[in-house]
């Protein structure tokens, strides 16, 4: 069943969910947040679903909040629709494979540091550019990384925020293996089909005894991050990031040729 940004597919045992909004870099809105926590529950209490497989369309995975909307409708505390969106996927029982093409930037980026596999295209790219946008990083990343990675290593992506390709990305671990551009969702539905086809119960248990021991840190950091970022979303770095932002889509919008313009 397919809704406005998301086509849900079944292979077998494996669930696809795919964003599906490519005019807007399959960014991600407060109704589209609600829509993929119901769609995560459903899995979850289908016990014909064993795994889910999160992808995009073929040239973005997605390129984060959808900045109108997230302006809209702020964050301001635990209940907005991307955290019960992030808590749904973090707590999720069953393995979660993403296959990632094209772009995947901010919250696009983050998401997939709760899923359990993640094959990337050799073109794509990730960047996490919190601090460019006066705002901190979110949902666990502040201790999920540098546990990772190392401090110094983690304060390269979320300090500098500078955008990086498949190939840094493998080499860090933030992906398992980066695989051909034309070759990124047969090889995430290779692994979704071979953890379908596995003991469940057994998968399910290791996947929830291997996040035992970081869950009480992980509820901490994103507590805390919570706290810092409701503040940063009212404050003038934040404001003025937005403001610069929106006066480089519109010169953009202006170097754009007429012809071009009306051919969109």
């Amino acid at each position: 069943m397919d809704t406005v940004g998301l086509k849900v597919e079944g292979v077998g045992a494996v669930r696809i969910l795919g964003l599906d909004n490519p005019a807007r870099k399959n960014a991600l809105t407060s109704d589209l947040y609600n829509t993929l926590t119901l769609a995560l529950q459903a899995a979850d209490k289908d016990e014909s679903v064993r795994v889910v497989l999160l992808t995009g369309t073929d040239r973005v995975f997605c390129s984060g909040n959808d900045l109108d909307d997230f302006l809209d409708n702020p964050i301001r505390d635990a209940g907005h629709p991307v955290y019960r969106f992030m808590n749904q996927l973090s707590r999720f029982e069953k393995p979660v494979v993403a296959a990632v093409e094209g772009h995947a930037v901010g919250i696009g980026c983050t998401l997939l540091l709760h899923c359990d596999f993640v094959y990337a295209g050799q073109s794509a790219f990730f960047q996490m550019p919190f601090v460019q946008l006066g705002i901190c990083p979110e949902f666990g990343s502040t201790f999920i990384l540098p546990a990772l990675l190392g401090r110094q290593r983690a304060a390269e992506l979320l300090l500098l925020g500078e955008r990086f390709d498949a190939a840094t990305a493998e080499t860090l671990g933030l992906i398992n293996r980066q695989v051909p551009d034309d070759q990124v969702m047969k090889a995430a539905l290779e692994v979704a089909q071979r953890l379908a086809a596995a003991a469940p119960l057994a998968i399910q248990a290791t996947k929830k005894l291997m996040g035992r021991a970081e869950r009480s840190e992980f509820d901490r950091a994103m507590s805390a991050e919570l706290e810092v970022l409701v503040e940063a979303l009212q404050g003038e770095e934040f404001t003025q990031a937005v403001a610069a932002f929106k006066a480089k889509q519109v010169a953009r919008r202006k170097d754009v040729p007429q012809e071009r313009k009306q051919a969109g």
